[in-house]
């Protein structure tokens, strides 16, 4: 889950207000005040999935988790997080009450069987009163193309290619939305590299990647295949799409090639975090540096750090060698 993760947290951190009109209950006056950034880091270092709201006047967080699917972790993992924010909410403001919390899981993939609206993870005494957590489920991969467009933001347009009713004709018409809709060239790219690494969770079945990519080539000009390291994700796709042999051999460079292509487009979006923090792009070296590390700690771990350190204290750990996890 980590390359769909990094890539929809990037998003999310631009568009925050996208983002919470369509997990906040209609009709309630909404100010987004910015994402947590807690000093706790030796307790947990990725409290950036969680928003400081004021609703109808009151404090109030949200807490977004991206799933690849409801498994039977998640629970754990929402529980496990929601501590870490309460415990440095708390200590960032000694003898003031913490402001309720709502965590939402967005489901980008599972069964085809309806999921629940909540869930929960209880770690009371059975026979006793409930005690644990509580969260919403939005499985995104279960609504209809036109639910997600009216969400209102090309920020929940990226989640078309996971519609249970997504076809070509469909997407054709998203790609037309965002491109009308992204406010610069560099978001555009953002987007429809989010747009292609959905496409390649594909939890229906629809296998719409190679047109996909057409779609946005021909809508952009080549916008894409002049961007570093997304270009080779097309490139990689379409000889994918070219090789022959036996069917289950297919499916099996299919799925190694997807993969590399998501590795490649989260390289690129790190990239871009660099680039908006130091004020140039990575050399080559450092490029190589950001890929390795995001290959063996994580690409969640890698855009902590590209957010938390400083320009020279960010090059030095990227000059550092990678310590074993």
């Amino acid at each position: 889950m980590g390359d769909a993760d990094i890539t929809l947290r990037h998003l999310a951190r631009r568009r925050p207000e996208d983002l919470v009109r369509a997990l906040v209950p209609e009709s309630r006056p909404v100010e987004v005040l910015g994402w947590v950034d807690s000093q706790v880091t030796n307790i947990e270092r990725r409290l950036d999935k969680a928003l400081r709201l004021r609703i109808d006047g009151e404090p109030r967080v949200l807490h977004v988790e991206f799933c690849f699917a409801l498994r039977d972790d998640v629970p754990d993992r929402v529980f496990e997080y929601l501590g870490f924010l309460f415990a440095a909410l708390r200590l960032e403001a000694p003898g003031e009450p913490v402001p309720p919390i709502e965590s939402v899981t967005v489901i980008l993939s599972g069964r085809r069987r309806r999921l629940p609206a909540t869930g929960k993870r209880r770690v009371a005494w059975p026979g006793r009163p409930f005690s644990g957590a509580h969260f919403r489920v939005d499985a995104v991969y279960q609504r209809t193309v036109s639910e997600l467009r009216a969400r209102g933001s090309v920020l929940w347009l990226v989640f078309a290619p996971l519609a249970r009713n997504a076809t070509a004709v469909a997407l054709r018409q998203v790609v037309a939305e965002i491109h009308a809709g992204a406010t610069t060239a560099e978001e555009r790219a953002e987007l429809y590299t989010a747009l292609l690494v959905m496409a390649t969770i594909d939890p229906w079945g629809h296998n719409l990647l190679k047109e996909l990519i057409v779609m946005v080539e021909d809508k952009e000009e080549g916008l894409l295949r002049r961007t570093p390291i997304i270009g080779e994700m097309i490139i990689e796709a379409e000889r994918r799409g070219e090789q022959r042999g036996e069917r289950r051999g297919e499916e099996r460079g299919e799925r190694r090639g997807e993969e590399r292509g998501e590795q490649r487009a989260i390289a690129e979006l790190l990239g871009r975090l660099f680039a908006r923090r130091i004020g140039r792009r990575p050399t080559a070296e450092e490029e190589r540096s950001i890929v390795e590390r995001a290959r063996a700690m994580g690409a969640g771990e890698v855009e902590d750090a590209l957010l938390d350190l400083d320009g020279e204290a960010l090059i030095r750990w990227l000059a550092e060698p990678i310590r074993p996890s």
